[in-house]
């Protein structure tokens, strides 16, 4: 039987170990202190009790906060139809060639299907709580295309938005011929362009691509055309769609 790839090996969590030792020298702490304070207890006289009555505490009165509008709560948003969030096709666009997802949407499946090792792909966003992608993408003259996904994840146990996103920098930063810049407004955005053309299918293909997170959605960006993507074209799509955010 042969040795299992990186791709088997089981996610580390980082910090897990010390969260548990923590946790366990908290708990002995206290268990501790509850039996130094039973000994020094017992050498001690007995005390007489406070009387059962207590003074009565006068309630608050008024009204209580209003509730978050919609424009202040983005929970309220980003649980709603995902796909407004997306930005907006430019009205001078086309059909894509190909066009990704099923009415907006990409299930688990179609947004494996997108790496290069789909079933590890598929495996690993089950794992780190895939909810739903939202899709959209379009064309402008004969070469220049656009695909855009925000991908959301349950995130009751991590980060997966923010872990994402780190994994789609790694990936982008290690392609010879990469210039990337941060996404002003974001933590740790980027975008990057890649200055050496794809040209196995005989035709070459230049693409741009860029990576962000806010709460529970990651957002990718890709660009792709027969020359060079300049810089301003995938700032000016990341920007914009993470203000949608």
């Amino acid at each position: 039987m042969s040795d299992p790839g990186p791709s088997d090996a089981p996610v580390v969590r980082r910090g897990r170990r010390t969260t548990l030792l923590i946790a366990a020298a908290a708990v002995l702490g206290v268990v501790a202190g509850t039996c130094t304070g039973y000994v020094v207890q017992a050498g001690r006289k007995s005390t007489a009790l406070p009387p059962l009555s207590q003074p009565v505490l006068a309630q608050a009165k008024g009204k209580g906060p209003e509730p978050l509008s919609a424009a202040q709560d983005r929970r309220i948003r980003t649980d709603g139809d995902l796909r407004k969030l997306l930005l907006k096709r430019p009205s001078d666009a086309q059909e894509p060639l190909y066009a990704p997802g099923n009415d907006g949407w990409m299930t688990l499946t179609e947004y494996a299907e997108s790496f290069t090792q789909p079933a590890n792909a598929f495996k690993h966003e089950i794992s780190v709580e895939f909810r739903r992608a939202a899709v959209t993408a379009w064309r402008t003259g004969s070469t220049f295309s656009v695909e855009i996904r925000l991908v959301q994840y349950r995130q009751e146990e991590q980060l997966a938005a923010a872990d994402s996103v780190e994994s789609g920098h790694f990936w982008a930063e290690n392609e010879a011929g990469t210039s990337s810049w941060g996404i002003p407004g974001t933590a740790d955005g980027r975008v990057y362009v890649h200055t050496r053309p794809e040209t196995k299918s005989g035709v070459s293909v230049y693409s741009a691509e860029a990576h962000a997170w806010r709460g529970d959605i990651a957002m990718e960006i890709w660009i792709y055309d027969t020359k060079p993507v300049p810089e301003q074209k995938i700032m000016d799509l990341a920007k914009r769609q993470v203000g949608q955010l």
